[in-house]
């Protein structure tokens, strides 16, 4: 009887290890990439797509993330914060040596779709998970525009992940578990905008990398599309329907601050402040209108704005007003006025800022802290910088005026305590130690 347990046990021991195996080795990798891209384009082909693949990179953003700050264009080097370590941007160039200039058309494809370049497997902070939904025409379109760009011999740097996940074929574990074989055809019931609203949010602008929640396993969860999630130290708000109204945004209004980064909600800042720098002030007015009709699940614009449903501001109690206004009338008043109405082109409102309006104060804290740099905006304009008053607030002070600016401005609860205000200034300066 021992014998046999034994013999079984061994047989599910082997049948296992040959299933992580397999899963190893790419047995059960599913690619989306069709054969035909074998196929080379030919010269006079690159040079018709080349045009049209730039304004492909934009909106897909692909400088941004690929340009180091101070570094050569397309060049890599920026680095990308993760639980599990540091992983850098790769050299997209068309340098034979650090780039994509010794990459085919189908490698190319691979690389972008499949999250399988022509070195192996790439780290899901390359957003394939989203460009899977990419077409065809437009990776082609990407590539030619990419082999016109000028070759950077910069060498790319080495990512600093703990073990296991600095091996690359353990990729395959999660593309197995989080990579989708949907590539989103178009739905015959919605209109032309909303299809096409649906292509840029999901595929090109890949919006749910940064504002859909993440697994155990850093995958994106489905069932929580676009609800917000916390990426890299700040909070990625809910562009959801219901989110985008409770920030204060109707549609025109969305569109409008996709292409410009300012309106009365309030100033694009962080990372988003680069996607308006490099990709969505250079994005056609349809495509912004698209993308808003897609997120606010409208065929098309209304022809009016529409209003949205917003938290109404609430009272402040007597205590905590005690403790909070003083601060904000000596320190913030001055910029953002007694009243938050702020200084047009030149500091942003708070009392229809949308950063008050959020469930998570986190943004609100961290800027309270750290402040904001100076910003040049699209057409002109500019918003002063801000300073941090890390330094003249204790985290007492700092969770009365934070609390007090949501409770009166942005009608939330008054339910932020020192604590979470420690933890997120620990976390900025070990940050600031770091660079």
């Amino acid at each position: 009887m021992m014998r046999k347990l034994l013999w079984v046990a061994a047989c599910v021991i082997v049948v296992c290890a040959l299933a992580v195996a397999s899963i190893f080795f790419g047995a059960f990798e599913k690619s989306v990439v069709a054969g035909d891209v074998d196929e080379p384009l030919t010269a006079d082909a690159m040079a018709a797509l080349a045009e049209r693949g730039a304004y492909v990179a934009v909106a897909a953003d692909c400088y941004a993330c690929h340009t180091a700050k101070g570094g050569a264009p397309w060049a890599g080097g920026l680095p990308f914060e993760t639980p599990f370590g540091t992983i850098y941007a790769t050299n997209i160039s068309p340098d034979k040596d650090n780039g994509i200039g010794g990459w085919s058309r189908a490698e190319f494809h691979r690389a972008v779709r499949d999250g399988v370049g022509k070195n192996g497997h790439l780290y899901p902070a390359m957003p394939y998970a989203s460009y899977r939904k990419m077409t065809p025409e437009d990776v082609d379109a990407v590539y030619a525009y990419l082999m016109t760009r000028e070759p950077m011999k910069v060498a790319n740097k080495a990512n600093a992940l703990s073990f296991p996940f600095n091996i690359r074929r353990g990729l395959t574990f999660w593309n197995l578990v989080n990579l989708s074989g949907d590539t989103q055809a178009e739905v015959a019931e919605r209109s032309a905008a909303w299809n096409r609203g649906r292509y840029l949010t999901d595929a090109l602008a890949h919006c749910g990398e940064c504002h859909t929640p993440r697994n155990a396993l850093q995958g994106m969860k489905a069932d929580a599309y676009l609800k917000g999630a916390d990426i890299e130290g700040v909070h990625a708000p809910d562009l959801t329907k219901a989110g985008l109204q409770r920030m204060g945004f109707g549609p025109h209004v969305l569109s409008a601050f996709m292409k410009s980064g300012l309106s009365a909600q309030g100033g694009m800042t962080g990372q988003m402040f680069e996607v308006v720098h490099f990709s969505t002030q250079y994005m056609t007015t349809d495509d912004l209108d698209a993308l808003s009709a897609y997120l606010f699940d409208l065929d098309a614009l209304p022809a009016d704005e529409m209003t949205p449903e917003m938290s109404e501001p609430a009272a402040v109690d007597a205590e905590l007003s005690a403790a909070a206004k003083p601060a904000y009338l000596s320190l913030c008043s001055g910029c953002h006025g007694v009243e938050g109405q702020g200084i047009p082109h030149v500091v942003v409102p708070l009392s229809t800022n949308a950063s008050l309006r959020l469930t998570n104060a986190r943004n609100l804290i961290r800027v309270v802290l750290d402040g904001i740099p100076a910003q040049r905006f699209p057409g002109l304009e500019r918003m002063q910088p801000m300073p941090g008053f890390a330094a003249e607030l204790t985290d007492r002070q700092v969770a009365d005026l934070v609390n007090w600016l949501r409770r009166k401005w942005g009608g939330q609860e008054a339910d932020i305590g020192p604590q979470e205000v420690g933890q997120l200034r620990h976390g900025l300066e070990t940050a600031s130690a770091g660079r």
